[in-house]
């Protein structure tokens, strides 16, 4: 998300209209309109769970529980990164991001027909104050107070990175949820529990498929949809197969070869990719040879095939990053003005040159470290994961090419792999971002030690430590001016830039599977108000915009 001290509030009519999009035409429930089949390739889900607040419940798997239980705004991840207030007229953050003040919806009704009031989203962020509902995503409450139709949440610390944990902070009723014992166990799956706002209400759950039919009473206006099933495919082929045939019609997956296998089965079949402000990086261990000299990684920095990544890769999945600072186009103005328009490019004799000043050399086609060793390493990627292990393959015939490095490629299995991140045991893996919408989820990802936790990474895996970027990096996130995080922010790029402690390849997309052939109104190229994944929040922002395709 922007830089921003208040996120300025707009009606979801509004809201519509700015992306180019208006509200479903039809009536809710329409009979003549088509259903939507919602897919996933995560194989048979067998057990009911509708509580939205369970990382493994099927509402979650499945990711229904979108469109029955809402947010309090919506942080597009994408396009423009701004924010949209939804089940909350109106949201806007003090000075230093510790401290939420929400204005509750007026004429919003719960699907079993109460009230929606500022006491349901007291109680929402009270269950975590109160101990009730784990902390999962580490809010860190304070206090929650309501004034009318106005609740100030309080935090311990400062949301400036996180502003979309809390904005995406799935919104419950009172009157239900004050009977739930254990909300962190509980199914939710009793006579008239699975009540929201959203504009879908459950109707039918099996194994096979779930059915949710439009809300009539949806304070967002009537809908265009009148019925979702989510299905979830055995595997990757069967929900690509399904999608070419027309039995699913929304999903979001890397399908390899997707024009052969997707789009060019029916011209109404779409491919939409979003980028975010996260990126597919290669994450190199600083600890030990060749990474811990910084004249070898800048010389695979000017080496690394970035086009390639994408093209070949992604297959166009994706988007390129070739700034020095690491950040992507989405991120641009927070480029220093002393790094805009520097770029690496593939150039492998600026490349030789930094080595060879740096004292390398080579014996015949191989290259030599100063200390006389070949230099070599494994670059690791869990097996199945096409795209990256398409990728390793790339670097290494790369570096081969033109450095004379020998790279091997390891595809254990995920067991291993995970062990190996983050116990520092790997030389090199291709890795994500911690995806905070700002400059600052490259550079904590990559740099900062809050990260190792009892000697174990959950990222900067190649565990750099400079205390200054780490004061830096605490000041960005915590600051109570944008001059404050401004000054930061020049500490921890120049340092990401002269220490080039990983390589991001590409932009770490958002997918989207869909079909024009019953709807218009989707999100685009050209108008990326939302991401076409399903899984996301912005689906309730999706589906209030479908038309009728005419």
């Amino acid at each position: 998300m922007r830089l921003r001290s208040s996120l300025v509030a707009v009606g979801i009519a509004s809201a519509i209209v700015l992306t180019g999009c208006t509200a479903g035409g039809s009536n809710s429930g329409n009979a003549e309109g088509a259903a939507l089949t919602i897919a996933k390739p995560d194989g048979a889900i067998t057990t009911e769970s509708n509580n939205p607040y369970l990382g493994d419940s099927s509402a979650s798997k499945y990711a229904y529980g979108k469109v029955i239980f809402e947010s309090l705004a919506l942080v597009n991840p994408t396009g423009d990164l701004g924010t949209t207030p939804w089940l909350a007229e109106s949201v806007e953050w003090n000075e230093d991001y510790t401290q939420l003040t929400a204005v509750a919806r007026d004429g919003v009704t719960w699907s079993d027909g109460e009230e929606f009031t500022a006491d349901d989203i007291a109680f929402s962020f009270n269950q975590v104050l109160d101990g009730k509902l784990n902390d999962t995503n580490a809010l860190d409450l304070k206090s929650v107070s309501v004034d009318g139709n106005t609740v100030t949440i309080d935090f311990n610390s400062s949301k400036f990175t996180q502003q979309s944990r809390v904005l995406h902070f799935q919104i419950v009723p009172e009157h239900i949820w004050k009977d739930i014992e254990d909300p962190n166990t509980d199914p939710v799956t009793g006579e008239g529990q699975a009540v929201g706002t959203g504009p879908y209400v459950l109707d039918s759950w099996t194994t096979e498929s779930v059915t949710l039919t439009a809300n009539p009473d949806y304070w967002g206006g009537d809908l265009a949809v009148p019925e979702l099933h989510y299905v979830s495919y055995g595997d990757n082929a069967a929900l690509t197969t399904a999608l070419a045939t027309g039995e699913a019609d929304w999903a979001q997956a890397f399908i390899p070869q997707i024009e052969d296998s997707y789009l060019s089965a029916d011209p109404d079949n779409k491919f939409l990719v979003s980028p975010t402000a996260g990126a597919g990086t290669l994450f190199m261990n600083l600890q030990t040879k060749p990474f811990n000299d910084p004249a070898l990684r800048e010389a695979l920095a000017w080496t690394i095939d970035r086009q390639a990544y994408v093209d070949i890769a992604r297959e166009g999945a994706s988007e390129v990053v070739w700034s020095v600072t690491g950040l992507g186009a989405l991120l641009e103005d927070e480029i220093l003005p002393e790094y805009a328009g520097q770029e690496y490019s593939v150039d492998v004799e600026k490349a030789r040159q930094i080595l060879t000043d740096a004292g390398y050399t080579w014996s015949g086609e191989s290259l030599v470290d100063p200390d006389g060793e070949a230099v070599s390493f494994s670059i690791s990627v869990p097996a199945g994961w096409s795209d990256w292990n398409t990728e390793q393959a790339l670097i290494a015939e790369e570096l081969k090419e033109g450095l004379g490095i020998e790279v091997n490629v390891d595809q254990p299995d995920w067991g291993g792999w995970d062990a190996a991140r983050q116990e520092g045991t790997f030389q090199a893996i291709i890795h994500w971002l911690e995806d905070t919408g700002n400059a600052y989820g490259l550079y904590t990802s990559t740099m900062d030690p809050k990260w190792i936790v009892d000697d174990k990474a959950q990222f900067n895996f190649g565990r750099f430590d400079d205390p200054a970027v780490t004061d830096a990096l605490n000041t960005y996130a915590n600051a109570s001016s944008e001059d404050e995080r401004a000054s930061a922010l020049a500490v921890m790029q120049t340092a990401f830039v002269e220490n080039v402690p990983a390589i991001p390849l590409g932009a770490h997309p958002l997918l989207g599977e869909f079909n024009t052939r019953n709807y218009v109104g989707w999100p685009s190229e050209d108008d990326q108000y939302a991401s076409a994944d399903p899984t996301q929040p912005a689906i309730v922002q999706i589906l209030t915009a479908l038309q009728p395709a005419e």
